[in-house]
Formats: structure tokens, C-alpha cells, sequence
């Protein structure tokens, strides 16, 4: 058998092999703890259609100076971002809350 050839047929199976992957990329959508109605259904549209895409999205709520004695607020904004995307989407992991950001991760089903 030819080696030339043979490494030509790798090549090929290799290409073919990758065309059919799917990258994951996360996507971060960053909120504040008082975000207001629209802009929340904003956010959560673009989530959504990330999500459609079969990327992660990580939703980041910053909090600056006085707001971090309200880590509740943000804790509800994420619940209601759960339960907005919860029909297409899961939490992967748990919420973390690092230096002065509250995140959480999702996933599609």
C-alpha cells in the first residue's frame, strides 16, 4: 500500500470527522440586581436564541458597592431567569457567587 495515500485518506476522514462538530461556545449575558422588566425579556430573548444555538449562556449579576448587602436580589433575578428559560434549558452546576458577581451557568436539555 501506498503510505502517500494512505495519509491522504486520514486527512479526508479527519476533515469529514470535524465538519460534523459543534463547537460549544458560553455566551455571558451580564445583568444588574435591579434590571428593569424590559430589559430583563431583552436579555432573556437573546439567552433563548444562544441557547436555540446550542451554546451555554452564563448569566453574571454584578453588584456594586451598597447592593451587596442585597445578595437577594440578585438570587431572584437568577431564580426568575430559571424559571423564564426552564423549558429549554437547565442549570449546569450551582450558582456561585465570586468577588462581587453572582453567576450561573445554563445549558440546553
Amino acid at each position: 500500500m501506498d503510505y502517500g495515500k494512505f495519509r491522504y485518506e486520514q486527512s479526508k476522514k479527519e476533515k469529514d470527522s470535524k465538519k460534523k462538530q459543534h463547537v460549544i461556545i458560553v455566551k455571558e449575558i451580564r445583568l444588574r440586581p435591579r434590571t428593569e422588566d424590559h430589559d430583563f425579556e431583552f436579555k432573556v430573548k437573546h439567552a433563548r436564541k444562544f441557547l436555540e444555538q446550542k451554546n451555554k449562556v452564563k448569566f453574571t449579576v454584578q453588584f456594586r458597592g451598597r447592593e451587596l448587602a442585597y445578595k437577594e436580589f440578585g438570587d431572584k433575578l437568577l431564580n426568575r431567569i430559571e424559571e423564564t428559560l426552564g423549558d429549554i434549558a437547565k442549570i449546569e452546576g450551582e450558582k456561585k457567587f465570586e468577588g462581587r458577581s453572582l453567576t450561573m451557568t445554563m445549558c440546553i436539555k
